[in-house]
């Protein structure tokens, strides 16, 4: 077994490396999804890169423009290893007659102080694709995320981490604006509950790209009528119709329903928050229950 897991790495990391060897030959991405975490991004992503145009990233979640594992100092060469050949580009569009796009899919980039800022100066034109759920939820299917990768303590419940935020995040952000190298468990991993307030994040996104480079899409109405949603999505990035067949729901959590006093609480916590993102936007996303 052991032997097996070494091969595997030893293939993986070779075909990085030879990659990495050839990036110059390689391209940037046409979009990105950005955020929101715990709200559709995988499935959003698996199922549009099934689009016989859109040519996926080798890794869904790349993270080079937030600060996971300092990806963003192994520099722009290490970023287009990610992606396909200018050869291969130009085999796809000139000999196969397709569109070609590819993009990948990092939920962290929009929750990031410095992200939107990083990705605006290397990739101008890129387009961003936003998908937002309702944060109550977002922020309970977020702590058992985190529980079962073993980031957050099982004896800690989701009342007492929601309750330890504060204290958890306190300075967390002064931090990371002041060093652009700053990496944060606290503010990685157990912001509950800042992650769901959009508001401010959009604001940072909307300061760095045009209106038109941005599509927001609701999580609901994705898992309700994924076809539809799709649809948007092709519109937005200027591709032709397509049916998506044998859709894919990645990353299901099973857990518990929530207590609802703590529902309560929480749906009046991000009432203002809310309100302050549909006046924003100009879209109402009824998250009232």
């Amino acid at each position: 077994m052991t032997g097996g897991k070494t091969k595997k790495n030893f293939i993986k990391k070779s075909r990085f490396l030879y990659r990495l060897s050839t990036c110059h030959l390689r391209i940037l991405p046409d979009f990105l999804i950005v955020g929101a975490q715990k709200c559709g991004t995988t499935s959003l992503y698996r199922n549009l890169v099934k689009h016989p145009s859109i040519v996926p990233a080798f890794v869904k979640e790349v993270h080079y423009f937030n600060n996971s594992r300092n990806y963003f100092q192994k520099g722009l060469g290490w970023y287009k290893a990610h992606f396909p050949t200018l050869l291969y580009k130009y085999y796809r569009k000139h000999i196969g007659k397709n569109d070609f796009l590819t993009g990948e899919a990092s939920p962290f980039y929009m929750f990031h102080p410095h992200a939107p800022r990083r990705i605006s100066e290397l990739l101008p034109e890129v387009k961003l694709i936003v998908i937002l759920r309702n944060p109550v939820d977002r922020a309970y299917s977020h702590y058992y995320h985190e529980v079962e990768r073993g980031r957050e303590r099982e004896t800690v419940s989701f009342e007492d981490a929601i309750r330890m935020e504060e204290e958890r995040l306190c300075g967390e952000f002064d931090k990371l604006m002041a060093d652009e190298k700053y990496t944060s468990w606290h503010y990685n991993h157990n912001s509950y509950l800042l992650r769901g307030i959009y508001v401010d994040q959009l604001k940072r996104v909307y300061s760095y790209f045009d209106k038109s480079q941005i599509l927001i899409l609701k999580s609901e109405d994705f898992f309700k009528d994924s076809q539809s949603t799709i649809d948007k999505v092709l519109q937005f990035l200027c591709l032709p119709e397509w049916q998506l067949k044998d859709f894919t729901k990645d990353n299901v959590g099973s857990y518990q329903k929530m207590d609802p006093a703590t529902r309560s609480r929480l749906l009046d916590y991000f009432k203002p928050h809310n309100q302050r993102l549909y006046d924003y936007l100009g879209i109402n996303f009824g998250w009232e229950k």
